[in-house]
């Protein structure tokens, strides 16, 4: 057995008393080449302290090595040390054979730290350097993507998809589908989906495709393929969303309903379906049904305010005024101030006959709905009953700015002119 099998067997065993002898051994020696492939080796198993012994080791006699540099790097910055992996690699220059190397380390880390400008910066660089290294053109047109400049990285995917069909495992036209898709190009993005599910149809090749057909308008064909979806994963949660609204847009609003009662059966805890089942719970008529998913959209996260305005939009509608205020009283407490919520507190305030209150909340609400006609009338109209003459016919004035066609309120106004005359 050669001394690199039985260093990795000994690494294998695991034992730690050994392995540390072993470095200690190989820390001794001059034998260059087997301190590199057992630095990587070492690496290769994740023992990145143990690797970056050997590749300092290496870097004591060839100082001035520049793949030394890029793979002790490479450990460091799995040790998190970041600021010492950074110096070597920024200490390979262009002069050196493995700059272009060293720049695309570069451009990995700063992607990695969310330094997007950064990190195009440097693979722009090694691509003006190698512009016809598929690899490098690939990376480059990956890092267009994350950063959203879709134009440009389809653009290089393109002229990669007439060289190549994949690199590093990754199908071009899996790129070319998803890259249409992020920049809203849905119907560029459908062809290569489809060219996709012909050779293998994998879950997410099926939703993004039924999510381009869909966002192209073809409701029915996403619904097809979100069917092979679910039959072939019920747990993927996400089918049932779009399975369900693409049925709603078909108009076959029952369905579309069992379609987001089956998702939540799957994931009780994904708010947006419970949200998104009451409201088409509302649309087929069952106020109790759509009741019970928007409270349970709330108690999954009680600052869901879409969750909570479609419910006090249905107790406003059906007069639940207890429960109205029981479910405001509450969100103001949590500090929500949202102008809707205030008329809804105002309305149910005064048919609970709490005018004192109702006043208030008519006030708050009024900052910010001065541009809707159906609160002012109602404001109005309350401040009328409340015999606060002055400053009903300062809303009302507002009334018939807004519509200066509403005959009631001009008349109204109208009249009151008349008697200060």
């Amino acid at each position: 057995m050669g001394q690199l099998e039985e260093i990795e067997r000994t690494i294998l065993e695991g034992d730690v008393e050994v392995l540390t002898g072993v470095i200690d051994q190989l820390t001794g020696s001059t034998d260059f080449d087997l301190l590199y492939e057992a630095a990587d080796l070492f690496a290769s198993y994740g023992f990145m302290g143990e690797a970056d012994r050997l590749f300092e080791t290496l870097r004591l006699h060839l100082p001035d090595e520049a793949q030394l540099k890029i793979d002790r790097a490479g450990t460091l910055l799995e040790l998190g040390e970041e600021d010492e992996a950074l110096l070597l690699l920024t200490d390979v220059g262009p002069d050196d054979e493995e700059y272009v190397q060293a720049l695309l380390a570069l451009a990995d880390y700063y992607q990695m730290s969310g330094m997007a400008e950064a990190a195009l910066a440097k693979i722009k660089e090694a691509h003006e350097l190698v512009p016809d290294e598929p690899v490098i053109r690939f990376a480059y047109a990956e890092l267009l993507l994350d950063s959203g400049k879709y134009g440009e990285a389809t653009r290089m995917y393109l002229d990669l998809n007439d060289e190549t069909e994949e690199i590093g495992g990754i199908r071009i036209v899996s790129r070319l589908a998803e890259t249409y898709s992020a920049g809203a190009a849905y119907e560029e993005a459908i062809p290569y989906y489809e060219e996709m599910l012909q050779d293998n149809a994998l879950p997410d090749t099926l939703f993004g495709a039924a999510f381009a057909y869909f966002q192209s308008g073809n409701a029915e064909k996403a619904v097809t393929l979100l069917d092979d979806l679910i039959e072939m994963d019920p747990d993927y949660f996400s089918a049932y969303m779009l399975a369900g609204q693409s049925l709603s847009v078909l108009g076959d609003d029952q369905r579309a309903y069992d379609m987001f009662k089956d998702g939540i059966r799957r994931d009780e805890f994904d708010k947006e379906l419970q949200l998104t089942a009451g409201k088409s719970a509302l649309k087929l008529g069952i106020p109790e049904k759509a009741e019970e998913h928007l409270k349970e959209a709330l108690a999954l996260d009680p600052e869901y305010i879409e969750a909570l305005i479609t419910l006090a939009s249905l107790y406003n509608e059906r007069e639940q005024s207890p429960e109205l205020l029981d479910l405001l009283t509450y969100s103001q407490d949590n500090q929500v101030d949202i102008p809707l919520l205030d008329a809804f507190m105002a309305y149910a305030y005064e048919r609970e006959e709490q005018y004192e209150d109702a006043y208030t909340s008519y006030g708050k609400a009024y900052i910010g709905m001065k541009d809707d006609h159906s609160f002012l009338g109602n404001f109005a109209k309350f401040l009328i009953e409340e015999g606060k003459r002055d400053e009903a016919l300062k809303i009302v004035k507002e009334l018939v700015e807004l519509d200066p066609d509403d005959e009631n309120w001009r008349a109204y106004l109208e009249a009151q002119n008349d008697e200060e005359v």
